[in-house]
């Protein structure tokens, strides 16, 4: 049984607290649009398509919040001026929370639109605000079939490529970075989708993930998902992609993304490029699993793509079960950080971004709910008209 990042009953929503997987798993309610900005930008919850789907729910229970005031008509339902006074600020305050991964923007700007199309048809604040509520709700709901869909069509395409190369097509063995499962996404995954269905349909061998520091998303969430999915698998070091492309045969790697640019380059965790360029050397195929709201046709080329630096301490510092395993007296086992560099460090000693940018022609396939798109002979950037 697959893990899962949100759940939701009776209007309550709650997120596992990722920054103690996999010792521990604890849900945090999130009763407020300040609770989820915080949650995001902690990263107690990650992923693209998971911060989107929180994001959208929390407003929405915003919303249905304002519509259950006892009062007749609080002050935010007055008139659709007074409704855009209050949703407009919420989504702007959402949106910066974490701003490379598009999905978050794409989602308020969705939102966005809802309102202003119902408010342009002259529609009463109240009837506005549900559909509204309405919206977030299928934000969420809508990301489980779409990666179910994504899987496939990769999983396909890999599998076709590899066929002809000569080869059966089964007992693959494909590495993925970072975490892409059900905890960054609404359930089943993009990257780890995929690699779920080469599973399920059985034609992979193994599934290989680096740790991805400095947050270990891979060995932290990556591994516990495989475990719990029964999927044979095998960690490494992000330093050591190339003597695992050396040393073992490798039929792919897939990974996720924060945002595609209009040209095919893309933003993912920190590592993917150097897994990219090691990739190539290799000539082993490279594919970026995400759906359509990843896709950001505004923005022409990688360069322009704005990355997360996060706080230099969070690259000094790791946080995991004391070994030997001690045990809390609530039956839980005893976590630390503790800090691996010198006291002392500078700020502008350490370098930590949170994503780094692929370019185009590195990558081998781009697949979306709509399909797979491949760059054309001699072409180093995507077309991506036909998956978008």
């Amino acid at each position: 049984m697959a893990l899962t990042s949100i759940r939701t009953s009776d209007g309550k929503i709650e997120i596992i607290d990722q920054l103690l997987l996999p010792h521990t798993i604890e849900w945090i309610q999130i009763s407020t649009v300040e609770q989820a900005h915080d949650a995001i930008k902690t990263m107690r919850i990650r992923g693209a398509p998971a911060i989107a789907s929180l994001a959208a729910l929390s407003f929405a229970a915003n919303l249905e919040a304002e519509l259950n005031k006892s009062s007749d008509s609080p002050a935010s339902l007055a008139s659709p001026d007074a409704l855009k006074s209050h949703v407009v600020p919420i989504l702007d305050f959402l949106y910066t929370a974490r701003p490379t991964a598009v999905n978050l923007g794409a989602a308020t700007r969705r939102l966005k639109k809802v309102l202003e199309a119902s408010t342009g048809e002259g529609k009463d604040a109240k009837i506005i605000a549900r559909e509204l509520v309405a919206e977030g709700h299928k934000i969420a709901d809508e990301d489980v079939g779409r990666n179910k869909e994504m899987a496939q069509h990769g999983g396909e395409w890999l599998v076709e490529q590899i066929k002809a190369s000569g080869e059966s097509g089964k007992d693959l063995n494909v590495l993925t970075v970072c975490n892409t499962g059900s905890l960054a996404t609404s359930g089943y995954g993009t990257a780890l989708g995929l690699i779920t269905y080469l599973h399920e349909t059985g034609k992979l061998d193994k599934a290989y993930f680096t740790q991805t520091a400095p947050y270990h998303q891979g060995s932290r969430l990556t591994a516990l998902e495989l475990q719990t999915l029964q999927i044979p698998n095998v960690m490494i070091c992000d330093t050591m992609v190339g003597s695992l492309f050396q040393n073992r045969k490798i039929h792919a790697i897939a990974v996720g993304a924060d945002r595609v640019a209009k040209n095919g380059d893309t933003a993912n965790k920190i590592g993917t490029y150097n897994a990219a360029v090691l990739a190539a050397r290799h000539n082993i195929p490279f594919i970026v699993v995400a759906p359509i709201s990843t896709v950001d046709l505004d923005v022409p080329s990688g360069s322009h793509i704005p990355i997360e630096h996060r706080a230099p301490l969070e690259a000094c510092l790791v946080r995991g079960a004391i070994y030997p395993t001690e045990i809390t007296d609530q039956g839980e086992k005893k976590q630390a950080v503790v800090m691996v560099t010198p006291e002392g460090l500078k700020p502008e000693g350490v370098y930590n971004p949170s994503f780094d940018v692929t370019p185009a022609d590195l990558i081998s396939a781009i697949v979306t709910e709509k399909g797979v798109a491949t760059r054309g002979k001699g072409q180093l950037v995507f077309d991506l008209s036909g998956v978008v």
